[in-house]
């Protein structure tokens, strides 16, 4: 991908600008937990999410699509596939998918592509054994292909020491389609899936951090949902906004949840112009984000990491025009993620000519001036994506760009619209 600087500010109203990755996943899998047929309009028609599709396909549900919308159709039994079930570049449809499935009677298999088969996969998997569920897979079953033989598990208490929504939907998955379980975390993580659940009929009570699911005693209601647009995928264009001088931009039909918008209020924290408005809520709250053009600040992340976790590398595009150092610390998640987040990020960022300093859990940057340079992805979307951004700026080649497209197909098009010169 080559981009080249862009000369005007960013004046544009967004409101396709991608569905929701997370809840498309969920809507998917969740599905399988009705005997009804699911409605979900606006489902993210990206490679990673139609992975999910076909696996629950191959586990026995019928998917059928008529004038956008999809309609989910439930097997009476989970059926046992004869063959593996292909996650792509998806650790969050793998992780959740492991905790589904070992409370299913049958065998499975789960695997990826070459980047998804060399991601850590124990952080779910160790959990699920001590639970009592039958995992393995390479590296003594901390990568993939994870094999999973699937039964009935007895009520457990599980409280993680990882603040991960993964980690909690795949536990909450386990207990509710088994005994039960009580679930605890040291922080509130992403809650879309407890929201989700409770929306379906679920009998889950959320008591602060501590979360209480009873079994199943009959299938849920199904969804019958609109997916809104990514507040993680937007962020991009947040921070473009953010750092072209005049730039303004709304975003409609957004998620509005607050473990979804942290990265936003870090922004306004910067000293940019954000504002919420709230329109609608059924399984979450939804509106929209208007972001205006204002001088950047430095700042000191080290707080509500779990929230923001996915935008950590577009926000420290935005410390590069900030006045003075900022930095991101508490989030050593980001070395386990679809490439090692922190350290990418710091080299791309040297490479670009800003003063950057890694620590295990984080980083520091300097604003400063930058250049155009060729930066290598490590085939991770949301690198590819933020060096795009900052290359709105001051041009950039990057490499390995096309895993976008697994995530995020319209990406390019927005960037377009928005009059950015883009060479795939």
């Amino acid at each position: 991908m080559i981009i080249k600087p862009l000369k005007k500010p960013i004046n544009i109203v967004l409101e396709d600008v991608s569905a929701d990755k997370s809840i498309s996943h969920r809507t998917a899998i969740f599905s399988l937990l009705s005997d009804k047929d699911s409605k979900i309009r606006g489902y993210l028609k990206a490679q990673d999410t139609l992975n999910t599709l076909n696996i629950i396909k191959q586990l026995g549900a019928v998917v059928k699509e008529v004038d956008n919308e999809i309609v989910i159709t439930p097997p009476q039994h989970i059926k046992e596939p004869n063959a593996i079930l292909d996650c792509g570049n998806s650790g969050t449809a793998m992780r959740i998918l492991m905790g589904f499935l070992v409370s299913q009677n049958g065998f499975y298999v789960l695997s990826g592509d070459r980047y998804l088969n060399e991601r850590p996969m124990s952080r779910v998997g160790a959990p699920l054994l001590k639970v009592g569920a039958k995992i393995d897979g390479r590296n003594n079953g901390d990568k993939a292909p994870i094999c999973i033989r699937g039964s009935k598990l007895d009520f457990f208490k599980f409280e993680s020491q990882i603040s991960s929504a993964q980690i909690k939907s795949a536990l909450i998955l386990a207990g509710l389609c088994s005994n039960g379980c009580e679930f605890y975390e040291d922080e509130l993580s992403r809650d879309h899936s407890e929201k989700m659940l409770l929306g379906m009929g679920a009998s889950i009570m959320v008591d602060g951090l501590r979360i209480f699911v009873n079994p199943m005693e009959k299938p849920l209601e199904p969804l019958d949902i609109d997916i809104p647009n990514d507040p993680s995928s937007a962020f991009f264009y947040a921070v473009a906004a953010c750092i072209i001088p005049n730039s303004h931009l709304i975003i409609k039909n957004i998620i509005l949840n607050k473990t979804r918008i942290e990265a936003y209020n870090v922004l306004k924290k910067m000293g940019a112009d954000i504002t919420f408005k709230k329109i609608s809520s059924r399984y979450e709250d939804i509106g929209e984000i208007e972001i205006k053009y204002a001088p950047l600040k430095s700042v000191d992340v080290n707080e509500k990491i779990s929230w923001l976790i996915d935008e950590i590398p577009a926000l420290a595009i935005a410390f590069c025009f900030a006045d003075g150092k900022s930095s991101i610390r508490n989030a050593k998640e980001l070395r386990v993620k679809e490439s090692d987040r922190i350290h990418a990020m710091v080299v791309g960022l040297r490479q670009c000519g800003i003063e950057v300093q890694e620590f295990e859990d984080g980083f520091s940057v300097i604003g400063g001036e930058v250049k155009s340079s060729v930066i290598d992805s490590y085939g991770d979307h949301r690198i590819a994506m933020s060096f795009a951004i900052l290359g709105l700026i001051c041009g950039m080649q990057i490499k390995k760009s096309e895993f976008i497209k697994t995530s995020f197909p319209n990406f390019s098009n927005i960037l377009r619209k928005i009059g950015a010169y883009i060479e795939d």
